[in-house]
């Protein structure tokens, strides 16, 4: 990355600025995501490669204008981990690497109170990096991630001061609740549609009925960004059955033609689905 960088270097690696790797280190992630996903490991070690290129990347432009080096990142993260680990690295360590927490290093195997202690010691962390105490304890959650995630973690930091739905039955009322908002606000831009006010009105309607359903998802134990991604690719899977399927361009079929192409491509794909579960009940396998 140094040689790449370097004068007489990559002349499209020497014009790169933190601004417009961005993206790229989004778009890797994603496909370590998709690697992970299909358990393609081949893959996956490539991605994963692609993925700690972004790191020294960033980190040799911050070594270019004398931020910080490779090294100054590893050893944030070889002190981060010592100082989150009492029970692993042992409690002096633990405070020589930052820790400001008092916390119990006797979890005893139980990972629900290794990420209890994580939590206090992160909280720790936070408090000592300021200035003053913070604002708000929903500051600790990042700006910086995905809105799901965002909202997920928002929603059980605030949890944690017993403000939440005592549980996922509490939130389906609340489901209804902002969908019949979202429906009257919807219906008003829909009569004013040069009013921006409506608009943006429906923006944040969506904006609550999304976090609504985020919040239910955390209530049910599902990650709401995980949940999305399997309907993104069950809808693939099926739109590209009806692709299959149908006689003539889809363009040409009805609204109920249509549904009732993807009404079969979800049975197939189902009983698809079911019987490679399954194998053993299926003809094909042979007597034996």
């Amino acid at each position: 990355m140094a040689r790449l960088r370097a004068p007489g270097g990559c002349p499209w690696d020497r014009e790169q600025s933190f601004d417009t790797i961005r993206k790229y280190t989004l778009e890797e992630t994603y496909e370590v995501f998709d690697a992970i996903e299909r358990r393609d490991f081949p893959h996956l070690a490539e991605e994963l490669g692609d993925l700690l290129l972004q790191v020294l990347f960033y980190a040799e432009m911050a070594a270019n204008e004398a931020h910080f080096t490779i090294a100054d990142v590893l050893e944030h993260l070889n002190r981060k981990l010592i100082r989150r680990h009492p029970h692993v690295f042992g409690e002096e360590a633990s405070r020589a690497a930052g820790n400001q927490a008092n916390v119990d290093a006797a979890v005893e195997g139980s990972a629900i109170a290794v990420l209890r202690n994580w939590e206090e010691i992160k909280a720790a962390e936070a408090l000592h990096a300021a200035d003053s105490p913070l604002a708000s304890r929903l500051d600790s959650v990042q700006r910086a991630m995905p809105a799901l995630a965002e909202a997920a973690k928002l929603g059980a930091k605030a949890a944690k001061s017993g403000f939440d739905w005592p549980d996922w039955r509490g939130l389906l009322p609340k489901l209804a609740e902002e969908t019949a908002e979202l429906e009257a606000e919807a219906a008003q831009a829909e009569q004013s549609p040069d009013d921006a006010s409506h608009r943006e009105a429906v923006e944040a309607e969506l904006g609550d009925l999304l976090f609504t359903v985020v919040n239910l998802g955390r209530h049910l134990g599902v990650d709401a960004e995980m949940a999305l991604r399997g309907c993104n690719l069950r809808f693939r899977q099926r739109f590209r059955e009806m692709e299959l399927t149908s006689l003539r361009p889809l363009e040409e079929l009805s609204p109920a033609e249509l549904e009732a192409l993807w009404a079969e491509a979800k049975r197939k794909l189902a009983s698809s689905s079911e019987e490679s579960s399954h194998p053993a009940t299926t003809s094909s396998v042979p007597k034996p």
